[in-house]
């Protein structure tokens, strides 16, 4: 890395989506601290690997001291797993990324995600994974009201709550036919109504948010008009999302946490990418200008290092 910490400031792009808006604010933030900000779109990218270049139409990626990764597209499916080989690509070049493409893999798909959960000893929903209907059936009868999953969805997008055997096998079968292979459930848990998000930045718990449900859904999602509240949580939760953060080791990450009356605390999944409007709507927290402070930092002090 070229830059000297003490006379320049870092130039920092930001892989998202332009008019989004936790991209266009992360953006700003950049900006008025002269790190760039500029936004480049995956799509943009491209390589010459027999010349060692990357391309794009208007920009000199090689220009850029770091990249945070912030939004990949505006679906969530099994491409982003591609689109973050092509960022692989950029990164085995020496540029530095908020976070890891080759780190953020984990957390893309709902079964890599709870396979690292399981693996590090982490209290989950009961949960089915495999590909036959029968096996999934006699699961759902032995657990009550279960919830379907696709692999790849935010925001609640896709899952179905599956309580009766007939219907459970028509949307079984439907969901299949759709192409997809793997069947995740989990057991629908009696919850308190609201699920929390515990957001960590590196190895350092920053702020927490609520999810409140208006009871019209049986999700949290604040889709489709619940809200973001304040949250603080007591010790043990969150040493139970550090132990989430330490099991991807994200430059940021939140950590999605459920009481329920069942067993207690529980963990769904893990993000890289959200957490923004949540901490700002619900703590006041601008966790953009975080992150662009915490990147201008990391990138200054590798640079002291080498």
């Amino acid at each position: 890395m070229t830059i000297n910490s003490s006379t320049l400031t870092p130039r920092i792009a930001i892989i998202g989506r332009k008019n989004a808006w936790s991209t266009e604010i992360l953006s700003e933030a950049l900006a008025d601290k002269s790190a760039s900000g500029d936004i480049v779109e995956l799509e943009e990218i491209s390589y010459d690997l027999k010349n060692n270049e990357v391309l794009h139409p208007n920009l000199d990626l090689s220009s850029y001291d770091a990249f945070i990764i912030k939004k990949m597209g505006n679906e969530h499916n099994a491409n982003l797993l591609d689109q973050l080989a092509l960022l692989e690509l950029l990164e085995q070049q020496g540029t530095m990324f908020v976070s890891s493409p080759l780190k953020l893999k984990l957390v893309m798909s709902r079964l890599s995600c709870t396979n690292r959960l399981h693996q590090y000893g982490l209290p989950m929903p009961p949960t089915f994974i495999g590909s036959n209907i029968d096996d999934a059936l006699i699961w759902i009868q032995n657990h009550g009201p279960t919830v379907l999953k696709p692999l790849y969805s935010t925001k609640a997008e896709g899952m179905v709550v599956l309580d009766d055997k007939i219907n459970a096998r028509k949307v079984l079968d439907e969901f299949l036919g759709k192409g997809e292979k793997i069947i995740y459930l989990q057991q629908k848990l009696n919850l308190t109504g609201s699920d929390y998000a515990l957001v960590f930045m590196g190895s350092q718990y920053i702020g927490a948010y609520s999810r409140v449900s208006d009871g019209t859904e049986w999700h949290t999602t604040t889709k489709d008009g619940r809200r973001y509240e304040a949250f603080n949580p007591g010790q043990d939760l969150i040493d139970l999302g550090q132990k989430a953060n330490n099991a991807f080791n994200l430059d940021f990450l939140s950590v999605d946490i459920a009481i329920s009356e069942e067993l207690g605390p529980v963990l769904f999944e893990v993000s890289a990418f959200g957490a923004y409007k949540g901490m700002k709507e619900g703590c006041g927290i601008d966790v953009a200008n975080m992150v662009a402070d915490y990147t201008l930092s990391k990138v200054k002090r590798e640079a002291n290092e080498t």
